[in-house]
This record gives C-alpha cells, sequence and structure tokens, in this order.
C-alpha cells in the first residue's frame, strides 16, 4: 500500500477586491453588479503515490505551483477538488523560521516544534542535544529565536524535522540554505533518512540535487503535471531542456 496517494488534487485560488471590503460593502457591490471575482487555480489534476523510502523530487519554474502542493500534502490546506491520502506522521519544513515563536529562546522553540510534530516531552528530552548539535547552536540555544541568522534558522528548522524520524518528510528549498559545510551535512542525513525508511518529497531548483539524491520525480509547470516517473535522469535532461529554449514544453498530462 502506498504510504502516500494524491489523487486528482487541484488548488484554486479567490483573490479580488471582496478581501479588502466589509460585508456591507460586500452585499452593496453585489447589489450593483459592481463586485469582481478572479479565479485562480494554483494546481490542476495533479496525480501520484509514493511508496515507503522514496524520495520524490518536485521541479519547476516559479508558478509551477509547486509550494501550494507541498501544503496541501502536509494538511496545511485542503485541496479544492480531489483528495490526499497519508500513512504515518509528517515533518514538514515549508517555510523558513515558519512555526516559530521570535520571542522564545531556541530551546523553547525546539520543544514546542516538537510537540506541533506529536512528540512527547520524554522523546523531545532524549533527543534535544542531537538536534542543537546538528544545527551547531550549542552557543545560542537560550537566545530568543529571532536574534539568530536565517542560516540558523533554516539550521535548526532541518535540524528539528529530520532528526525527529518522521514516516513523512517534507522538505521545500530547505538543502539550498546555509553554507556549503551544512548544505553537504544535510543532504548525507537526507540520504539516511533515505536508506532508513522514511519518504521524502524534496521541492529543488538544484537539477543536481535531484538527480543525485532522488529516485522518483514530478514536474509542475503553471499548475500542471507535465511529468511524474522514475526516470529522473531522463526528466532532469529534458527540463534543463526547456530551460534553456532547446525544446518546446512537453505534452502536459491531460
Amino acid at each position: 500500500m502506498s504510504i502516500l496517494e494524491v489523487n486528482h488534487v487541484s488548488i484554486r485560488y479567490m483573490t479580488g477586491d471582496f478581501k479588502e471590503i466589509g460585508l456591507k460593502e460586500f452585499f452593496m457591490r453585489k447589489l450593483t453588479h459592481n463586485y469582481k471575482v478572479v479565479e485562480f487555480w494554483a494546481d490542476r489534476d495533479v496525480t501520484f503515490s509514493l511508496e515507503k523510502g522514496d524520495m520524490l523530487g518536485i521541479i519547476g519554474t516559479n508558478g509551477a505551483g509547486k509550494s501550494t502542493l507541498l501544503k496541501v500534502i502536509s494538511g496545511i490546506m485542503e485541496p479544492t477538488q480531489g483528495f490526499v491520502r497519508r500513512e504515518g506522521s509528517i515533518a514538514a519544513l515549508l517555510e523558513l523560521g515558519s512555526g516559530f515563536d521570535g520571542d522564545l529562546t531556541v530551546r523553547e522553540n525546539t520543544y514546542l516544534r516538537g510537540a506541533m510534530l506529536g512528540y512527547t516531552r520524554k522523546f523531545m528530552d532524549d533527543t534535544y542535544n542531537q538536534i542543537i548539535d546538528f544545527a551547531e547552536l550549542q552557543e545560542f540555544q537560550d537566545r530568543p529565536f529571532k536574534q539568530l541568522s536565517s542560516g540558523m534558522k533554516s539550521r535548526l528548522a532541518f535540524s528539528i524535522a529530520s532528526l525527529v524520524n518522521p514516516d513523512i518528510l517534507i522538505l521545500d528549498e530547505v538543502l539550498s540554505v546555509g553554507d556549503g559545510a551544512f548544505r553537504k551535512k544535510s543532504e548525507n542525513k537526507m540520504k539516511e533518512i533515505i536508506h532508513g525508511g522514511a519518504t521524502t518529497i524534496l521541492v529543488s531548483h538544484s537539477i543536481e540535487q535531484v538527480r543525485e539524491m532522488c529516485s522518483k520525480i514530478l514536474w509542475l509547470h503553471k499548475g500542471r503535471q507535465v511529468a511524474f516517473t522514475d526516470q529522473v535522469e531522463e526528466v532532469c535532461r529534458q527540463y534543463q531542456q526547456f530551460l534553456n529554449g532547446e525544446i518546446p514544453l512537453p505534452v502536459e498530462k491531460s
């Protein structure tokens, strides 16, 4: 049985002046037909499934719908159409610093994030030193989170997400943040997680990273699914050719 199933998922945003006006003005504009709403589909009819131990790389240019899809997979958003079925625990690292309280210390935020992921106090007590050591934040444990640099915040978030042993780990451009040494350490940790049987989803603009680390690949373009396959090398080659203007966009999934 698949550990993750995304079935004909579509995500729609409604944009327009209805968000900036009050309820009274809303009804007045509707009555006078001076009410405008713009419909925008971030993702349309995306379908794929992952097995235990798969590592999926999601590629696509800006505006392809990658981050929105991750929010639906992680349960932050509900799809407009279709459904997502998940088995086991999920740790999602979608935005740098998201889910942290800037006024709390690094130590307090680590325990808070662990609680949000559903882990017990005892588990976090046993894991805490590993998280801090991996993030290289031993000297900053009792400082407010808001005083950390962006690189430090990224290191802490990745450390918590990767060291709490989730069944499904979701990373959005995380491995591209930080210095070269930490990126290499993060990549090695990812390989360790994969070998341990976790299912991982990685959004990355680095084709080389996807080519080297991922066993499956999903290509999105303007919300549409272009390809989902285990032929990672071939799709990476086509994607690079597309970016270079050497080939047109392959036929999209119908």
